[in-house]
Formats: structure tokens, C-alpha cells, sequence
């Protein structure tokens, strides 16, 4: 018995005296430096910036297009998505066909849409203004019977988005019409339907497009428009924006 306490007493010394002490050493205090109209510009890199700042300047500046109205985002008299829509449709139908692909329809989102275009010259900043990010144009290849969760998800979020050879019809709460290309959704075709890798990968929700297979174009949405709207000297709005229709 006395040499088990022996050895507990043995092991209790080594166990405390191989105990790591830990201490803070060295700490410095640091001043936040707010970034503000108190900080005086350094000429030196303002020189270096400068011929880059000009000619951004002047290629943002270029006019593309010219509109006689304004092409505005949201509200009442939105044009703007519709427009691209079309435009999109436009570019996208000649690229499938250098690709030997069929194009049905384009669908994209009116949040993915960040500013008007007012009344005048268009120039490029406004392309990067209502469409400042880097999403890419892809073609969704999915069957009829996937595609009309397309059409269930509108009846059910009540929202309007740009869409361009679509209809969609819903009154009372319930689906009406739900046409491609002015016919009705054959459950076993293959449909192809343009739209961002943002709504592709299920953005806003948008899961139905996750049954389908994606086609990449390896081309910028922006870049898209930026080509159409230079090929349109003068932008006129479509006239049948009513595309899709919600009756009480």
C-alpha cells in the first residue's frame, strides 16, 4: 500500500511539472484607418491610373444603339426584359444552329435585370449597368413532361419574368394555357430552352431545370446583348409583352 502511494505521488509530480504555461507576448495595438473623403489622393498613383481611367472612360462611353423611349426594368410599362428575351432568342438561335441544336424558347429572371435604359443614345456602360453580373448563357435540353414544372412553378410563385416564345396563362390560381412556341407541351419531346447558369443550377427556385441536361455556351449573357444591341442601330420594344398572364 505504501509503495502504490509512493507512485501516485511520483506520477502527480511529473504530470504537474510537464504542464505547459501559456502567456501572451508581444501585442500591438493597431488604429483603424477609415476610407474617406479625409484622405488626401496620392498624386503618384493617381498619374499611373490615369490613361487607364480615360480610355475605360471612353469605351464605356461608346455608343451601340439608340432608343426612342425608355426601356424600363420593372412596373407597368416594362419593356426592357421582354426586349432582352427576344434578344437573347435572336443571338441564341443562330449559335444553336452553327451548333446543329434546336432552340424552343428563353427564359430568364427579371431580378438578374439592375437598372432602365433611359430615352436616347445607348452606350456601353449601360449594357454592364443592367447587367452587371457574370452570368453565362447555356441552353437547358429537357422533356415536356419536366419542362411543364416550369409552368407549375409560375402558377404557383405569381411572378413575371422575361420570357420570349413562351405563354403562360393562369386564372384564378390555376394553370389555363401553358404553350412553346404557340403549341402545347408534347410530354416525351425534347425541348431546349435558353436561359442564365444562374436559373440553370436552380436559382430563384427554379429546381425544374435541374432535370434537364445543360449546353454551354462559353458566352457571357452580357456579352449577348452587348452584339444584339450593336446589330439594332435603333431599339424598338416588342408589342406583344403580354406573355405571362394572371386573371383573378
Amino acid at each position: 500500500m505504501h509503495k502504490r502511494s509512493i507512485l501516485f505521488f511520483v506520477t502527480l509530480f511529473f504530470l504537474s511539472s510537464c504542464k505547459i504555461s501559456y502567456g501572451i507576448h508581444g501585442i500591438k495595438v493597431y488604429k483603424n484607418i477609415s476610407v474617406d473623403s479625409h484622405i488626401t489622393e496620392d498624386k503618384a498613383i493617381e498619374k499611373v491610373i490615369l490613361p487607364y481611367k480615360r480610355t475605360m472612360e471612353k469605351q464605356m462611353n461608346l455608343k451601340i444603339s439608340y432608343t426612342d423611349q425608355e426601356l424600363r426594368k420593372d412596373g407597368k410599362d416594362a419593356v426592357l426584359g421582354i426586349l432582352l428575351a427576344d434578344f437573347t432568342y435572336e443571338w441564341t438561335k443562330d449559335w444553336a444552329e452553327k451548333n446543329n441544336l434546336p432552340l424552343d424558347a428563353v427564359l430568364l429572371n427579371t431580378g438578374g435585370i439592375r437598372s432602365s435604359i433611359g430615352k436616347g443614345d445607348i452606350l456601353l456602360r449601360h449594357i454592364y449597368e443592367i447587367l452587371p453580373f457574370e452570368n453565362q448563357l447555356v441552353i437547358v435540353k429537357i422533356i415536356g413532361k419536366d419542362l411543364m414544372a416550369l409552368f407549375e412553378y409560375y402558377t404557383r410563385e405569381h411572378r413575371k419574368d422575361p420570357v420570349s416564345r413562351l405563354y403562360i396563362k393562369i386564372v384564378g390560381g390555376q394553370l389555363e394555357k401553358a404553350l412553346v412556341n404557340n403549341a402545347e407541351v408534347e410530354p416525351l419531346r425534347e425541348y431546349y430552352v435558353a436561359t442564365s447558369d444562374y436559373l440553370a443550377l436552380g436559382g430563384d427556385h427554379m429546381k425544374f431545370f435541374l432535370k434537364g441536361n445543360i449546353i454551354y455556351t462559353g458566352v457571357r449573357l452580357r456579352d449577348v446583348f452587348i452584339d444584339v444591341f450593336k446589330k439594332n442601330p435603333v431599339v424598338k420594344p416588342p408589342v406583344n409583352n403580354d406573355r405571362i398572364i394572371f386573371e383573378d
